[in-house]
């Protein structure tokens, strides 16, 4: 009868009806489960019928107390309606067990209905729009925890869904509780204007079951509670998806599928804050059963790829991508930056950049990204190419692309900055910096723009200038391992070895601050020279670095390289270099000890800000991109080589990703690098010996052995290094040059010879290698010839940067 008079709107007539029945009164036990339902859709009819009514006053406790009663009307009718459905499971399977010929419930019986659903779901609703968001939580939790029965499933996934959208956007880790903790008192989360509202508490006689025991799991932070029920909901998703593509089930699968897809959604913001991507991306993938011709699934999957590392299958789902939306040229330079990176698949990068670039007027906003994508493309070509004609051909298409990118965006930084670096290349000096000091008017702290004007400044034999930018864009950028790389370089050149190796001790400062690992080198032999060198208190060239005296000194303070930024000065100091050229009287020639000094690493990423490295030789499981496709089955060989010879070395692997340990190396190469410069081979030798404990197959440090035996006056053992370098890395330009010397010195000229001018097909720009050629050549006879290698030679020491213009990345 009340149900009837709710549905005729006679709100107040039903009320009296449920007290007149004494609702509160009715016993819950040994009663039948038809009387459960009956008691619980009339707490729901009850709450419905105290909304509806107005409050004949306007004071506040009247309100408060009206929507106590009506929360607690719903909180009985969801308690009971739980009760009521496990009573009915417990009959059916009773009956199943017993083998019973009596009649289950009706199938009407165990649907919610409208009356008891509102009583599952309308309680944390009120709590949530009154601000009470504890109260909203925990009621969440009393609902979750209770013993789960076929009817509620999908009523337990949405509620799982809903608590972890809460937990995820609305607490904090500060203001967490776990589920069998009693809730905060007074709590952040709750609206202040609010306080003491819908704290009313009831008892029933009888509750619905709940889970219980010692090993259930309990989460104790909220992504973690969040993840839970987000997992279980997937399974629930997953379990009940509806995939026929018949017409009659379009609505079902819609049903299906955006359900699905709120939770993938919330997926991803609680896996990608804790940088679980490789989970991230397995879960998508289980999502692809719904993904048929759903781009957002697709794309987010190959997001999730993109970020867990899998950059060949998510070229190939990014395709899936654009032929779902084809209109979308953000999803081809996508496709292009993961091939011209950790891919290295330029020509594949070329296709995806030339669909950006003919796609018309469609996406005509972003054709001078697909230019610039299709320059770096042959930009990178040309670097892998190996005849002089095809890097020549390759370098005007790609100069091409540049000068195109950069009229359609003339306010593009990266436009002007890689036009710069591709006349820069080129060793066209002069017009490379007019457009990177473009690039700096339009981005003044760009890091890679500041770069290469060093590096042009040291090309046109300015080292003091050079290294003056480099200090300041170190102001801006202290851990970036790229330029303090270059400002070892650079420090040989102006101010002698002693700042060099400085730099290196304050190099290895910075890598033990920035990475929390243990020194693989370590063990078996006590401590690391790691330690010890930073541990000391004098300079490094005044060290015998194997043999340590004084190791429980207090570091200095060597960080001379990174100057105050309280007044910025890198922006005052970059402009004067944007309209007037270096003066006359800062131009320092190299000394004569570095005339085949190694002119620098090849490299593509900072090393402390991104994984995505290929170093000085040291290959990375992210990134080739500027490298000859030989030296990239070279690395993986040496990868490879090393993995092998550190365990045989050593029962301590490398810990955690690689890229730390690169840059380990390269600081003790760097180190060596300038011991050798000094004529220190027992310096140098503890230096390398360092690098080899990390990487021993390694071309690089295979080389920098070469150059000790060398220093030694040892030419054959120093023979065997090269060519065991070599082996490695066919295409290392150094290793081939120096091996040439050598062989010319033992009179091996045709041998040398070869040597050289395969080396020359590969680096036509080393002008070391022009000047050994020409001294071979000379050797045999053959003056014409040698005139113009050495020619050759002094036209390209000219343009010769300090360090090569490919330590600069080129990435999109």
């Amino acid at each position: 009868m009340a149900k009837l008079n709710y549905v005729e709107g006679d709100y107040r007539e039903a009320l009296n009806t449920y007290t007149r029945v004494g609702l509160d009164d009715l016993p819950l036990m040994a009663v039948p489960p038809y009387r459960l339902r009956m008691i619980a859709e009339a707490y729901a009819t009850k709450g419905l019928c105290l909304e509806k009514l107005p409050i004949s006053s306007s004071t506040s406790n009247l309100h408060v107390d009206r929507e106590q009663d009506v929360i607690t009307c719903y909180e009985k009718a969801g308690d009971i309606a739980l009760l009521y459905l496990q009573e009915i499971e417990r009959v059916i399977l009773t009956n199943i067990q017993n083998r019973s010929p009596k009649p289950g419930p009706a199938p009407h019986d165990q649907e919610l209905g409208f009356f008891l659903e509102t009583g599952l779901q309308r309680a944390h609703v009120l709590y949530f729009k009154n601000g009470n968001l504890t109260r909203g939580v925990g009621r969440f939790r009393e609902l979750l925890r209770a013993v789960e029965t076929r009817t509620t499933q999908n009523l337990r996934m949405t509620i799982a869904r809903q608590l972890a959208e809460i937990l995820l956007r609305g607490m904090c880790e500060q203001s967490y509780w776990n589920p069998l903790e009693d809730p905060p008192c007074q709590s952040p989360l709750d609206d202040p204007l609010q306080k003491g509202a819908n704290t009313k508490t009831y008892t029933l006689s009888r509750k619905a079951r709940v889970y219980s025991g010692e090993n259930i799991f309990c989460p104790q932070e909220n992504t973690e509670e969040a993840l839970l029920l987000l997992l279980i909901s997937e399974s629930m998703a997953n379990r009940d998806a509806v995939l026929s593509r018949i017409p009659e089930h379009r609505s079902d699968r819609l049903i299906s599928l955006q359900s699905a897809s709120v939770v993938y959604d919330l997926l991803t913001i609680a896996l990608g804050r804790r940088g679980q991507y490789e989970m991230l991306s397995e879960c998508l993938e289980r999502a692809m059963k719904f993904a048929f011709e759903e781009f957002h699934l697709w794309y987010q999957f190959a997001l999730s790829l993109m970020a867990a590392g899998k950059s060949a299958r998510a070229v190939k789902v990014l395709r899936e991508c654009i032929r779902l939306k084809p209109d979308d040229a953000t999803i081809p330079l996508l496709a292009a930056k993961l091939c011209m990176g950790s891919l290295h698949w330029l020509e594949e990068a070329e296709k995806f950049a030339k669909t950006v670039v003919d796609a018309g007027e469609k996406t005509s906003e972003f054709k001078a990204k697909g230019y610039l994508a299709l320059g770096l493309a042959y930009s990178l070509q040309a670097t892998d190419a190996s005849l002089r004609g095809m890097q020549e051909v390759l370098q005007r298409k790609a100069l091409l692309a540049f000068q195109r990118a950069h009229s359609l965006s003339p306010t593009d930084h990266q436009a002007a900055f890689y036009l710069a670096l591709q006349l820069a290349i080129s060793r066209q000096i002069p017009e490379a910096l007019g457009y990177v000091r473009q690039a700096l008017q339009l981005q003044g702290d760009d890091v890679n723009s500041l770069h290469l004007l060093a590096l042009l400044l040291s090309a046109q034999k300015h080292y003091h200038d050079a290294l003056n930018i480099i200090d300041m864009a170190l102001s801006e950028y202290p851990e970036n391992f790229i330029l303090l790389f270059s400002k070892v370089k650079l420090e040989s050149l102006c101010r002698g070895p002693d700042e060099a190796l400085l730099t290196c001790k304050h190099m290895l400062q910075i890598w033990k601050s920035c990475y929390n690992l243990t020194n693989p080198s370590d063990s078996g032999r006590g401590s690391s020279l790691l330690d010890r060198t930073i541990a000391d208190r004098r300079q490094l060239n005044t060290i015998t670095l194997p043999d340590f005296s004084d190791p429980e000194t207090v570091s200095d303070s060597s960080s001379s390289s990174s100057l105050s930024r309280t007044e910025s000065p890198l922006h005052l100091f970059v402009s004067s270099h944007l309209h007037s050229h270096p003066k006359p009287d800062t131009f320092v020639w190299p000394p004569a000890a570095q005339s085949f000094s190694d002119p620098g690493p090849r490299q593509e990423h900072s090393l402390c800000n991104s994984p995505d490295v290929y170093f000085h030789g040291f290959p990375s499981l992210f990134s080739v991109s500027s490298v000859h496709a030989t030296s990239v089955a070279a690395s993986r060989v040496e990868q490879a080589l090393s993995e092998v010879a550190s365990s045989l070395q050593s029962s301590a692997p490398k810990q955690g990703p690689l890229h730390p340990w690169m840059t380990l190396a390269q600081i003790w190469l760097h180190a060596a690098e300038v011991y050798i410069g000094i004529g220190k081979p027992a310096e140098a030798t503890a230096c390398t010996q360092e690098a080899a404990n990390l990487f021993p197959m390694s071309h690089n440090v295979l080389y920098m052995r070469g150059q000790v035996a060398e220093l030694r006056g040892n030419l054959e053992e120093a023979l065997r290094w090269y060519e065991e370098a070599l082996s490695i890395s066919p295409t290392h330009v150094k290793s081939m040059q120096r091996l040439a010397l050598i062989l010319h010195q033992l009179g091996r000229y045709s041998l040398a010879e070869k040597i050289l001018r395969d080396a020359v097909q590969v680096n036509s720009t080393a002008h070391e290698v022009w000047n050994g050629l020409g001294e071979v050549l000379q050797a045999q006879g053959n003056d014409a010839a040698a005139t113009e290698c050495f020619l050759t030679a002094l036209e390209l020491e000219a343009s010769s940067p300090a360090v090569p213009f490919t330590i600069i990345p080129r990435v999109l």
